[in-house]
């Protein structure tokens, strides 16, 4: 008998309870219609945050490690299409291996971090289709901000002197901040709460809370036009 999504999120989230170790792994991955998968693949296969040098200071848990990989996993099955199922499952696994997830979190497919641990997010996020957030430096996303479609956040740089020397610089998207589509953050970067950050920016400067920035690189162009209205009043309500 066919299964509803529901009961088919159920399912997943009771493997997941579990840590989930090899065996919950290759169940999630059967559920959500991904064939064969042999299970010594999950211990000598690595992921690409474990080839990072950060990667090996802490070492990924297990049970982590298994999650990220089935948050990539899903955007290879047909399932991953359907919003009513990879969106509650991308949901179930961000609170599981992000640093903090609060509730409403809304996230497209095609989505990549690096360290999941290192990625903090409040409540009503909306994170749309093919955004890159390198999360080395750290990456706190404010309640109800909204990432749009290939938005680029760096936490960290390398010296031109040598490529081994590093620096890592924590990004800040304040409370109901817009990123719009294909903009660039760079390390070390806030923006500053109901900011709104135009297409195509280039931002390696702080937004002051409540202005438009626009350019490469960024520059204030003027004050948000949000008509009186402030928090809850400005209905960053996504897709739901």
């Amino acid at each position: 008998m066919a299964r509803s999504f529901a009961l088919l999120l159920e399912e997943i989230e009771g493997w997941l309870d579990r840590g989930p170790d090899n065996e919950a792994a290759l169940e999630i991955l059967k559920l959500m219609g991904i064939g064969r998968f042999e299970p010594y693949w999950l211990d000598e296969g690595r992921l690409y945050c474990e080839t990072l040098p950060m990667g090996r200071e802490p070492a990924l848990p297990h049970g982590h490690r298994v999650m990220q990989f089935l948050w990539e996993a899903l955007d290879r099955a047909p399932l991953g299409l359907m919003i009513n199922f990879a969106v509650p499952l991308r949901r179930m696994l961000a609170t599981r291996i992000f640093g903090a997830c609060g509730t409403g979190f809304f996230c497209e497919e095609e989505v990549r971090f690096n360290f999941a641990r290192t990625l903090f997010v409040g409540d009503n996020v909306f994170i749309n289709r093919g955004a890159f957030l390198d999360t080395k430096g750290g990456l706190r996303i404010g309640d109800s901000a909204g990432i749009a479609e290939f938005v680029r956040i760096f936490t960290h740089s390398h010296s031109e002197a040598s490529h081994i020397d590093r620096a890592y610089r924590e990004v800040v998207v304040g409370a109901r901040a817009k990123v719009y589509s294909g903009a660039v953050i760079m390390p070390g970067v806030t923006i500053g709460e109901e900011a709104i950050v135009a297409a195509n920016a280039l931002v390696n400067e702080d937004v002051p809370p409540g202005m438009v920035v626009a350019g490469t690189p960024a520059k204030v162009i003027r004050e948000r036009r949000s008509e009186g209205r402030s928090g809850d009043d400005l209905d960053h309500i996504w897709l739901f």
